[in-house]
């Protein structure tokens, strides 16, 4: 009998869900089942010296297996989603050329999207538009650019929150250019038509599965918001950040201190040095502590939008499980085969 040389059924598997929802517990108790190589779908996770409040996997958990797209930026540089949909499918193609398991972990939405569903084509920057609107955000704010927002792109402007400088810029930016609001000009995860499947997914023409972890209680995954985040307050993330303060050349408008948790901690810091204060009280540090969890779970509310519009997911209801990992590893078998099989799906490039 000749061999099977037909292409694996599940070329890579992804594990996706809102913040908080034990992502990578998950991820390592399949890394220690099976030789995957982890690659990270997180926008937070590539800023070197930012490593608490991105709950940036451990030393000794990147020890048990390979993890990529990690500390791979310093919080002054940029990374974009195109960028992230380059990494990820030479990553994909070079881990499945050593024989091992692609396993996508993450909650960034957005490069989800664009490795499954393409980037939007959407027009280059202007500088000389966005120079103009930057003008006027100094003079007007950028609450007030924001309302201008909401009057000629309301989807765009819904989803932005006011002190948005960069996306509102940017949208302001395309309307200004073109005449068009940027959620018109924007692709979107759409539900198919009732008597055509979804399209499976895949990543450079290679099938694989996405594991979306979606909890039926919104209490649930708020009490994990709030204790991590508390957490992460005694770990010394304000700390964390003051360290990044004292560089001299970040600031609150650069997307890598955009992230949740960094930006309330360094506004906190900015009003106490108001006062004159370096260290944050009692109070202040309350008062830290509850904008952060609003913050946290805002986010976690538009990443679950963001799955349960993706029809190809497979949905797992991870607050109803007493143990989570069984579940979650008979997924994985039923894509990948036993432990350690030799039937690796990476053995056909």
């Amino acid at each position: 009998m000749q061999p099977d040389h037909s292409p694996p059924a599940c070329g890579w598997l992804a594990i996706a869900g809102p913040t908080a929802s034990g992502k990578t517990a998950l991820a390592l108790a399949i890394a220690a089942c099976w030789p995957v190589e982890i690659i990270s779908v997180d926008s937070a996770l590539v800023y070197r010296g930012m490593d608490i409040g991105t709950a940036k996997p451990t030393a000794a958990e990147r020890a048990a297996a390979p993890h990529h797209l990690i500390d791979i930026r310093d919080p002054r540089e940029a990374y974009s989603a195109a960028e992230f949909v380059r990494d990820a499918r030479r990553l994909v193609a070079e881990i499945r050329a050593r024989g091992r398991w692609p396993l996508l972990v993450g909650g960034t939405m957005l490069y989800f999207k664009a490795l499954f569903d393409g980037l939007d084509e959407l027009p280059p920057a202007h500088p000389a538009l966005r120079a103009a609107i930057e003008a006027d955000a100094r003079l007007r704010g950028w609450p007030a650019l924001h309302a201008e927002l909401a009057r000629v792109d309301p989807v765009t402007a819904a989803r932005l929150p006011p002190t948005d400088a960069q996306r509102i810029g940017r949208a302001l930016e395309v309307w200004r250019a073109t005449g068009q609001p940027l959620s018109a000009l924007q692709r979107r995860w759409t539900q198919p038509a009732d008597d055509k499947a979804p399209n499976p997914l895949h990543i450079d023409g290679v099938p694989g599965r996405l594991l979306s972890l979606e909890p039926d209680e919104r209490a649930w995954l708020h009490r994990r918001i709030d204790a991590r985040f508390a957490a992460m307050l005694a770990e010394g993330l304000v700390d964390e950040v003051r360290r990044l303060r004292a560089r001299g050349d970040l600031g609150p408008e650069l997307p890598s201190l955009r992230c949740v948790g960094y930006r309330q901690a360094w506004e906190a810091l900015d009003a106490a040095a108001a006062h004159g204060h370096e260290a944050l009280d009692a109070q202040a540090q309350r008062a830290l502590w509850e904008r952060g969890c609003a913050a946290t779970r805002q986010l976690a509310k538009r990443q679950l939008t963001w799955l349960r519009s993706i029809p190809q997911r497979e949905a797992i209801a991870i607050d109803t499980l007493d143990d989570p990992v069984p579940a979650v590893l008979a997924r994985v078998r039923s894509a990948w085969g036993n432990e350690g099989s030799a039937s690796s799906p990476a053995t056909t490039v």
